[in-house]
């Protein structure tokens, strides 16, 4: 149908979600986390190959939760990468230390490590890498970086549920790795957010972190600091059913990147982000092109719902000012926009869109469109 407005992003909550929530208020369950919630972190262990799955109420929540068991804090400095979602660097500056904004590799639009190294002072303490859209920079490459230095490695994974490089699922690499099921994730609880280790130690630190430092759930004996970060039931009942879903979402966004790529490839302006097929299913359909606002105008004029790029953090109202350079982050962020890239599109949407993108560039239209 032409004249259904195409969302850049949807969440898919299907039938076998709705029962499961509605057999579980059936039950009496008592909303909070319990028998429900260990069943999903195991899953998600499971299925990331991680020794320990442990899930909060965001992923903005688990960012702060991974900074604070590593013993990050004030007067300490964290790497982070300048082009990402802003909750990366927030998470930072709400544990008390410095993030460190450094410019991304125009190849994966992550962490350049080269300038991530100049950018380690004595008072650095852990890089935290951006999976920007399922992509990653070397992480073997980064795992010697930060050994040689000394250094946590954190993974924000928040975009990269199901994304692999050399056949090992990113937020395994590092000491910790975070993920988030806000609404336009792969799989979503609505909110909520994840972290996984290999590490036994920083897993118990993370258990207590989240529930007020207990030293039991459900006692009142508290060994360390710890806040209230606690998942729900009601939520787990839906990420069980989405994550036994996550399988073929994966696969389905993989043959959505190719559908959009093959359509366009002959498309002059329209560039792709450099992406292995087998590891990395791109969460949101990624182009680069030098007239972003004349083509999302155009688009929006047809239908079709589009995003642009975060902008660079350092510019930012809470981060104006930070030191260095970025160019790269500041070229490619101001020609970046996310497609259509819900899981309810069809075959037939994705040609829509891309027909109408050709249109754009073949006809003259975007002459009309300049903003």
């Amino acid at each position: 149908m032409e004249d259904r407005f195409i969302y850049q992003m949807e969440p898919w909550i299907g039938k076998e979600e709705r029962d499961a929530v509605c057999a579980y208020l059936e039950s009496g369950g008592w909303l909070t986390e319990y028998r429900y919630t260990r069943m999903f972190e195991k899953m998600i262990a499971d299925y990331t190959g991680a020794s320990f799955a442990s899930v909060v109420s965001n992923g903005t929540v688990s960012l702060f939760a991974a900074l604070m068991a590593c013993g990050i804090g004030p007067g300490d400095e964290v790497i982070v990468p300048d082009f990402t979602m802003i909750a990366t660097a927030n998470a930072v500056r709400w544990i008390g230390a410095t993030p460190v904004l450094v410019d991304i590799e125009e190849k994966t639009l992550c962490l350049d490590l080269e300038k991530a190294e100049a950018a380690i002072t004595p008072r650095t303490r852990a890089i935290m890498v951006v999976a920007l859209n399922g992509r990653a920079p070397d992480m073997a490459a980064l795992t010697s970086l930060c050994q040689a230095h000394g250094l946590w490695i954190i993974e924000d994974a928040a975009q990269a549920l199901g994304a692999r490089q050399k056949g090992r699922h990113l937020g395994t690499f590092g000491h910790i790795g975070s993920f988030s099921f806000s609404a336009p994730k792969i799989i979503t609880t609505g909110q909520g957010g994840a972290l996984i280790t290999n590490d036994a130690d920083l897993y118990d630190q993370i258990v207590k972190i989240r529930d007020f430092g207990r030293e039991k759930p459900g006692m009142d004996i508290h060994i360390a600091l710890g806040y209230n970060m606690k998942f729900t039931d009601l939520q787990a009942v839906v990420g069980i059913e989405q994550m036994k879903k996550l399988p073929e979402r994966v696969e389905r966004k993989k043959q959505m990147f190719a559908r959009y790529r093959s359509n366009l490839a002959d498309v002059p302006g329209v560039q792709f982000i450099e992406t292995n097929p087998e590891d990395t299913p791109p969460w949101f359909i990624d182009i680069l092109v030098d007239d972003r606002e004349s083509l999302a105008a155009y688009l929006k004029e047809h239908g079709i719902g589009t995003r642009p790029f975060y902008p660079p953090i350092h510019t930012q109202v809470p981060y104006r000012g930070a030191p260095g350079e970025f160019p790269v982050t500041e070229r490619l962020a101001a020609k970046g926009l996310w497609l259509p890239s819900s899981l309810f599109l069809t075959d037939d949407d994705i040609d829509r869109i891309c027909e109408h993108i050709r249109e754009f560039y073949h006809r003259g239209t975007r002459l009309a469109f300049q903003v």
